[in-house]
């Protein structure tokens, strides 16, 4: 055996790791495991649980005695105790039928009534306007918005951060400004709901192959959740439709 092999340096053992670490050295370690794995389990529930008592507090208090089923729980049965999910409930199966009722002829008129009347109010057209070209532009089939995630130069050269494809520039900001250029937002960190709007060159951003949701945990997690590298499918619809959003020419 030569030299170089007889000197290699070899790895501490777990046996060792655990003697060097003593008892209140493994104590800490299992307790910071354990709040990892806790941690998220325990605020995705929170937060649901958050987020269905919010709903049933605004819904259910909405809903007539008589066809409340907390009503015949109380009577009946003596249970005083509300059902959670309640209103989550109603609020989807009305929001269900009002999408089937606009979808049909007398609905569509009943919807451009109502919004002939929201035209003539001053105020209330402007955010009514603005709200419903947003909704329609993330619920459209179509939409490209919010699904591509870049890297651009931001605020200044060799500054880079994380942005996401909306489209392209339109109306007036499209005819004043070059060609060849795309909107993104920049999301701030952890509230990502606040950012910039940004126009710039195609050429000047980087596309990323991780997926939107990654890219935003790494703004809300500060970069401290990095998601690891996948290899970019080489064919498929779908990443032909994240390209075409930064890198399709305008015509």
């Amino acid at each position: 055996m030569s030299d170089s092999q007889e000197q290699l340096p070899t790895g501490p053992t777990g046996l060792e790791i655990k003697r060097r670490l003593g008892f209140w050295g493994r104590l800490r370690a299992y307790f910071l495991a354990g709040v990892l794995i806790i941690s998220p389990v325990a605020i995705t529930l929170a937060v649901a649980f958050w987020l269905i008592n919010f709903v049933d507090s605004h819904i259910v208090p909405l809903i007539p005695e008589q066809w409340n089923p907390d009503t015949y729980l109380r009577d009946y049965f003596g249970f005083k105790f509300s059902i959670p999910g309640l209103g989550v409930l109603i609020l989807f199966i009305v929001i269900t039928l009002v999408g089937w009722l606009t979808a049909g002829y007398l609905g569509r008129i009943t919807v451009r009534l109502g919004e002939n009347i929201v035209a003539r109010m001053p105020v209330v057209r402007g955010v009514y306007g603005a709200v419903k070209q947003i909704m329609e532009t993330l619920f459209r089939n179509q939409s490209e918005a919010f699904r591509q995630a870049v890297l651009v130069e931001y605020p200044r050269r060799d500054l880079w951060t994380i942005a996401f494809v909306t489209g392209e520039p339109k109306g007036e900001v499209k005819e004043r400004l070059e060609k060849d250029l795309i909107t993104i937002y920049v999301p701030t960190t952890p509230n990502p709901t606040s950012g910039f709007l940004l126009f710039v060159r195609r050429k000047d951003v980087i596309l990323l192959d991780m997926a939107v949701e990654d890219a935003f945990k790494l703004v809300i997690s500060g970069g401290i959740v990095t998601p690891s590298k996948k290899k970019k499918p080489v064919e498929g619809a779908e990443t032909e439709a994240l390209e075409k959003a930064a890198a399709a020419p305008i015509t």
